[in-house]
């Protein structure tokens, strides 16, 4: 079965990584891979690396990344990519059996708008979730809608998926993705933490990731604002490991700020991060204290670390949420507040909402009931 996965970033391949992983193994599947979007920007780490250092296949590397992060931007790097996939799926067309796209993105969009007047079947990842901070949420539905196969993160996304397109067909709530790296991966020890990015995890230390939030992209300067005013003051107290932004719209308002922070409290134990790689990243996450900004892998991944978020904004609001997160705005006041108040818990021991880590498993027991007829 000729299997194609479409992936545009860093996050979607971490979360992609457990089915890539079972599909390559699998003579069931012949897999390619097409990377675009932040994958071959310099700017953001040209984490098309990562992917070749994970033994993949790149057969399809596109240049779609935008020049900048105005509107205007995101827009012209929209059409660009709908030009460059429409040339992809001309050339392939018919000699395709599924294409995979996962989440939110408007690079996913755009080359999966490009996909329908080819009738390419397309299996749609992460569909039914809702965040009201951002654009996103449009890019998302509208990619449920142009796909045939949905694999949902939980039953409740599935029910949306099927009320928004009007069937229950081809629905399979299988529990999130990226949940099975967990039980995969090896991660670093706290000494191979250290060694690798110089931190060291028996002395507390926070995870931030801050994106901004594209549905009121005026509001991102201020919010920059008001979460460094809290990291100021926490740095007294923590290590702080910063994690870079998506290329969305305002990005570099938050980019250009982190970085400025950075650089002024190099000596304070203040370390900018572009790109971990998943392996990084979740070993990051399982070190420490706990999570604090605006990213889908505080909601979904984090309580399988047993660690605390701090979810600041409105970026991810209208996801569901376990109980290990803390919903605050994006103000100094209300974050501090809830760093005491996670100070004041016990660990947390509670389960994680989004699934048991079997959902590449599931999807690809799916796929060969579904194609082998």
């Amino acid at each position: 079965m000729k299997v194609l996965v479409l992936t545009s970033s860093r996050a979607d391949y971490g979360i992609y990584h457990p089915l890539l992983k079972k599909m390559k193994a699998d003579p069931f599947f012949e897999l390619d891979i097409a990377a675009f979007g932040t994958h071959l920007s310099p700017v953001h780490g040209y984490t098309l690396k990562q992917i070749l250092a994970d033994g993949f296949g790149v057969k399809y590397r596109i240049r779609t990344h935008p020049a900048g992060d105005t509107p205007g931007h995101i827009a012209l790097s929209m059409a660009g990519t709908m030009k460059s996939f429409t040339s992809l799926w001309k050339k392939i067309a018919g000699n395709i059996d599924l294409v995979f796209c996962l989440g939110d993105r408007y690079e996913m969009f755009s080359a999966v708008a490009a996909s329908v007047p080819f009738n390419i079947p397309v299996a749609h990842v992460h569909g039914g979730e809702t965040t009201l901070g951002s654009v996103d949420n449009v890019f998302r539905h509208s990619l449920s809608l142009m796909a045939s196969m949905h694999f949902t993160a939980t039953k409740e996304y599935a029910r949306k998926v099927a009320l928004l397109r009007g069937s229950g067909k081809n629905i399979f709530s299988v529990g999130a993705l990226g949940l099975d790296n967990i039980g995969l991966m090896k991660l670093l020890s706290d000494r191979e933490f250290e060694k690798e990015y110089g931190i060291d995890s028996r002395s507390p230390f926070i995870l931030v990731t801050f994106h901004p939030e594209t549905v009121s992209p005026e509001k991102n300067k201020k919010h920059v604002q008001e979460l460094l005013a809290a990291l100021n003051i926490l740095k007294r107290k923590y290590r702080l490991v910063i994690t870079m932004p998506n290329a969305d719209t305002s990005s570099n308002t938050i980019r250009n700020a982190l970085i400025r922070f950075g650089k002024a409290n190099k000596k304070d134990n203040v370390l900018l991060v572009e790109n971990f790689g998943t392996k990084g990243y979740f070993s990051c996450m399982n070190l420490c204290s706990f999570v604090l900004g605006n990213s889908s892998s505080g909601i979904i991944e984090a309580a399988s670390f047993g660690k605390y978020v701090i979810d600041a904004g409105d970026r991810q609001k209208g996801r569901l949420a376990g109980k290990n997160v803390i919903h605050v705005p994006v103000a100094c006041r209300q974050i501090l507040d809830a760093v005491t108040r996670i100070e004041k818990l016990p660990s947390f021991r509670g389960r994680n909402i989004y699934g048991d880590g079997l959902a590449s498993e599931k999807i690809t027991q799916v796929i060969k009931r579904t194609f082998n007829g």
